[in-house]
């Protein structure tokens, strides 16, 4: 090792000292290390931490000096959208992104410690909601990783992380109970009515599916002809309609949210016949209108053109149909997973069944619903009973 003493450009006398670092396994050169301090002493320990980091940790603390934040951001995001990852989900991450390089962007990633990024955490919370800032951190710890893989960083800074809980006001916690997240009977049999005395072309056919499938809107917008077995009343789910910019024409089918997604249910006898119904009727209008036919994708739900109705226009129609309702929820498409979810639980059914025939959206809201109904069936067996034998019970002397 080589010290001396330097006079710094702002005109401050420092010690300098070089040695050499361990070899590039590539090249096999050695690098010099050169660190600065006020003292001697202080400017070698220096060097011979930073030689020992790249020895036994492989970690090029200066490299990671001068590397930004967003440009190791960068480099993951390009390499992440390699994994055949869904064009939804990469839209989800890049705004993630968009959120950490507004704190942190022309930071070294050397340079961000514990603490600095669980402050980053804390100032974000009020901001947003729990879901997104927990998004945010996932974002940030495959970017640290890479990091970490590229030898910038011994350890990511958002291990062991704290997301703030909000709490949540009398007032909120009163107005969400888990009966907001699905139909009761009356209101679905309410819903059903008013798609019968008012639904136009094709509301019949995908809100009665939606109700007795508990398939997401976007799992019913791709579903195609081959996915429907008369035969045995199948319905399978291999795919969903992603469309980022509401144009018909540029939808994209992509895998299901989950591997659990992907499955086979059986439906009841008549939604099957009246999507039968609605294929043969869809059979005479391509006929009549095959001139108009640009795109057949063998879609069960499509325009005279061929192209795939889009969610919104499930969103659109299901808004139309809620104004000849009583129903005060906050309802969109979705609503109907839940439903079927508390259908399935009234009747019996198990809850591994309900999840693999739903496939297993939110474990969490799942439970919650099955739980919820459930319970509230035990508490009708118990007030059934004391009815059915009011007589014998009111014979009780107390």
């Amino acid at each position: 090792m080589y010290c001396k003493k330097i006079k710094t450009k702002s005109g401050q006398v420092k010690w300098e000292c070089v040695a050499d670092g361990p070899r590039d396994p590539a090249t096999g050169r050695r690098k010099q290390i050169t660190r600065r301090a006020k003292t001697q002493r202080e400017a070698k320990k220096r060097v011979q931490d930073a030689v020992r980091s790249i020895d036994e940790d492989k970690i090029d603390e200066n490299s990671g000096k001068h590397i930004t934040f967003d440009q190791v951001a960068s480099a993951w995001m390009n390499v992440y959208k390699q994994t055949g990852i869904k064009r939804s989900t990469v839209r989800i991450r890049e705004k993630e992104v968009a959120i950490l390089n507004r704190h942190m962007a022309k930071t070294p990633i050397a340079n961000i410690t514990y603490s600095m990024y669980q402050k980053f955490i804390n100032d974000i919370s009020p901001d947003y909601a729990r879901t997104t800032v927990q998004g945010v951190n996932t974002s940030a710890g495959m970017i640290f990783q890479h990091a970490v893989k590229d030898r910038l960083i011994k350890e990511s800074p958002n291990r062991d992380v704290v997301i703030p809980k909000k709490r949540k006001t009398v007032e909120e916690i009163e107005l969400e109970p888990i009966e907001q997240r699905f139909l009761t009977n009356d209101e679905l049999n309410e819903f059903l009515n008013a798609v019968l005395q008012h639904g136009q072309e094709l509301d019949i056919e995908r809100f009665y599916l939606l109700a007795f499938s508990g398939m997401r809107s976007g799992e019913l917008c791709a579903l195609k002809w081959s996915d429907i077995d008369f035969d045995t009343n199948a319905i399978r789910i291999t795919k969903t309609l992603y469309n980022e910019d509401n144009n018909m024409r540029k939808y994209e089918l992509t895998p299901p949210k989950t591997n659990g997604s992907i499955r086979s249910f059986e439906m009841d006898n008549k939604i099957m016949q009246l999507i039968k119904s609605h294929y043969r009727r869809q059979k005479k209008i391509k006929m009549k209108y095959r001139s108009e036919l640009e795109h057949d994708g063998n879609f069960v739900f499509c325009r005279v053109n061929g192209y795939p109705y889009i969610q919104k226009n499930i969103v659109t129609r299901m808004s139309r149909l809620l104004e000849y309702t009583n129903i005060e929820k906050k309802a969109t498409p979705h609503i109907f997973r839940h439903t079927h979810i508390s259908m399935l639980a009234e009747a019996g059914v198990d809850l591994a069944t309900v999840m693999e025939r739903v496939g297993h959206d939110d474990p969490q809201t799942t439970l919650k619903i099955y739980t919820h109904v459930t319970k509230k069936m035990k508490k009708d067996a118990s007030a059934k009973v004391s009815n059915l034998y009011e007589n014998a019970l009111s014979n009780i002397n107390l």
